[in-house]
């Protein structure tokens, strides 16, 4: 009797931890939700990444070479979470993940050399109206996905989602870093503060890019 009543003491204790854990563990649902947000995201990056590239290169702007880079990187970001609606491509979230990191660490060390040579060699960045016109748009656009992001991430338990919904707000506040060198330049001509722009930028690409190579997909992996 003892035993028996022992052995229905331990299942009623198991049952209980087995449904956390399944809780715990459960697999992101790929909701229409995550797959419109994730959408508008990407032909929203493609905008933007090619006109802030685009304004750099004709600008010689460094601090909006640093937006449109970051810009790449969520585009690359928001291509990931889209591909899990893919049944039969299989890529693993930390993988997509360092290497989204590395590619940030990347773009932060050339952002810091342009920088750098442009304070080192006197240049004098022009006035890029483009360059505003996209970083205001962007200031505007991106806590509003960022916010829509992380609502469905936590509806849905996808981490991957919940990765890019902190890139698309780092996106904002590199908007403001953008910016602020710009309209500067642009009101007050000093060609200088476009490159210090772009150099207080650098922590920020690196910080994200430390979070999504530290990341992990979920809490059982």
């Amino acid at each position: 009797m003892l035993r028996e009543t022992m052995m229905s003491g331990t299942v009623q204790i198991e049952t209980p931890l087995s449904k956390v854990r399944t809780v715990a563990c459960t697999p992101p649902r790929h909701s229409v939700a995550v797959f419109w947000l994730q959408g508008v995201t990407l032909a929203w990056m493609l905008v933007e990444c090619g006109l802030s590239l685009y304004a750099a290169a004709m600008a010689h702007s460094p601090v909006l070479l640093a937006f449109g880079s970051d810009s790449f990187v969520e585009l690359v970001s928001a291509g990931v979470v889209l591909l899990q609606f893919v049944p039969r491509f299989s890529i693993s979230e930390r993988s997509a993940a360092r290497a989204a990191g590395a590619l940030l660490f990347a773009i932060a060390l050339f952002v810091c050399v342009m920088a750098s040579l442009s304070l080192a060699l006197h240049l004098r960045p022009e006035t890029s109206r483009l360059g505003i016109g996209i970083t205001l748009a962007a200031l505007i656009a991106m806590p509003v996905l960022a916010g829509l992001k992380r609502r469905e991430a936590r509806r849905s338990n996808n981490a991957a989602l919940a990765a890019d919904a902190v890139q698309s707000a780092t996106c904002a506040y590199l908007a403001v870093i953008a910016l602020g060198g710009l309209a500067i330049n642009a009101l007050f001509h000093i060609a200088w503060f476009d490159s210090a722009a772009a150099l207080v930028a650098i922590p920020l690409l690196l910080k994200e890019g430390r979070a999504a190579w530290q990341g992990k997909a979920c809490g059982c992996c």
